[in-house]
């Protein structure tokens, strides 16, 4: 990193980058697309990143980000194949795509038992033959001007997971999405946008795994995601985040949009990241719609893991269930800020929120804001939060059994966490969440 990188704005910084970005694209820059990226990036600029002065991000510390100037990531050499083998998900039976710095990549991808009629792979294929369908989809849920790091993401977003699942059809093998991060040579700015459409009837599982190999330089991973689920189609969605502890900073923007009679659920589970913030909204736009936002997150050292979430009930006879649990060790800190908004039309509305955490250490804390907004007399809705410690009477029985401390402190801890697991229904990805779990608990 030169010395004239390090002087200057961060956002100067970016802007000027931008100009390079641009040449990198080669003849793929005058694509539609690109007049997007413009007007996001003069939106970044008028943004700027946030400060604590910003209400919505009035707990997060970004100046070790700014002082950050990250490169776009360039091509970079493919690791083995057996390499990228052991990072899938064992004995998961899957359609497999995989990106690594951001980037698709097709020679470790599988598609075998992809039906014919679903399209499934690279956003920047399908944006290089300016597809009809990624562009009535492709940043129409989120908007750059809504925040300054889906600004960030528009202004460099490049390529991504692209799903279209077509009127009634039943995707019965789940996607496996792998999201490598690949630190060879050196840390980058990396902006995945990903665009999920699934239309009436149909019935999709995506599991997105992030992980990292090669190195531990700080990066930053700038994701968006874009999902719609028609009407009465179903999606069950998992994340899990296990990128490096000491150097990656993840942000995530996601905006989920449902039409009547649909069914949305998201898993999400941080284990790991340096600074971690996920915005996850979620538009009920029509009657009898269900939706589910499960979080587990993990935190030791001085991890920073940020949970925000939004949940706009539009409309009547819908249903809303939200589960946050949270263990945090040595300085950690844990923010969690989920709101529920109930229109004045969104009669026999069901709302619940519920937020947990659990404090291993004097140092780790937690701020915990749920909030309910409503305008409609005829609902159900509640929300809570609470913050504790390991049950001392229930560790005593535990020692007094033969059982080490170090073990006891492990089944109270996953015995805490064990609800927000048993939403994961595949028996593969619940093994394989489970050992990661343990594996973290002698970290904290």
């Amino acid at each position: 990193m030169s010395d004239s990188k390090k002087k200057g704005d961060v956002t100067d910084y970016y802007v000027s980058l931008h100009k390079t970005f641009e040449k990198s694209l080669n003849g793929s820059g005058k694509i539609p697309f690109n007049k997007v990226r413009k007007e996001a990036l003069a939106s970044f600029a008028e943004q700027g990143f946030p400060t604590k002065r910003n209400e919505y991000y009035k707990y997060n510390n970004f100046k070790p980000l700014q002082k950050q100037r990250f490169e776009v990531p360039g091509e970079v050499k493919l690791p083995s194949a057996e390499t990228v083998e052991k990072l899938f998900i064992p004995g998961l039976e899957s359609i497999r795509v995989v990106f690594i710095n951001g980037r698709y990549v097709p020679e470790f991808s599988n598609l075998a038992a992809l039906p014919k009629t679903v399209m499934l792979g690279s956003l920047a294929d399908l944006l290089a033959v300016e597809s009809p369908v990624v562009y009535d989809h492709l940043a129409s849920y989120a908007g750059f001007q809504e925040d300054t790091f889906i600004a960030l993401n528009t202004a460099f977003a490049q390529d991504g997971l692209f799903a279209h699942v077509p009127e009634g059809t039943v995707v019965e093998t789940p996607v496996e999405a792998l999201f490598i991060s690949d630190l060879s040579a050196g840390g980058f700015l990396n902006s995945p946008r990903n665009v999920v459409v699934a239309e009436a009837n149909s019935v999709f599982t995506l599991i997105e795994n992030h992980v990292v190999i090669g190195g531990a330089e700080s990066y930053l991973n700038n994701m968006v995601t874009e999902i719609r689920v028609d009407e009465n189609a179903r999606m069950d969605h998992i994340k899990i985040q296990n990128e490096h502890l000491e150097s990656a900073h993840h942000i995530h923007n996601l905006r989920v949009q449902q039409e009547k009679g649909s069914y949305y659920s998201l898993v999400n589970a941080d284990l790991g990241g340096k600074q971690v913030r996920n915005n996850f909204n979620a538009h009920l736009g029509g009657e009898n719609c269900e939706n589910h936002f499960i979080g587990f997150y993990m935190g030791t050292g001085k991890q920073e893991i940020d949970n925000h979430t939004f949940i706009n009930h539009a409309m009547p006879h819908c249903e809303s269930n939200e589960l946050y649990k949270g263990i945090l060790g040595g300085k950690a800190t844990g923010i969690f800020n989920g709101k529920i908004y109930v229109a004045q039309d969104a009669q026999k509305t069901n709302a619940y929120q519920n937020n947990k955490a659990l404090l291993l250490s004097d140092d780790a804390t937690i701020n915990s804001k749920p909030e309910l907004e409503i305008f409609a007399d005829d609902v159900k809705c509640s929300h809570g939060a609470t913050v504790g410690q390991l049950d001392g009477e229930a560790l005593f029985y535990l020692r007094a059994r033969g059982i080490p401390e170090d073990r006891a402190n492990a089944i109270l801890q996953f015995a805490f966490a064990s609800d927000v697991f048993s939403y994961v229904k595949n028996e593969a990805v619940n093994h394989y969440l489970n050992d990661l779990v343990f594996q973290r608990f002698s970290h904290l």
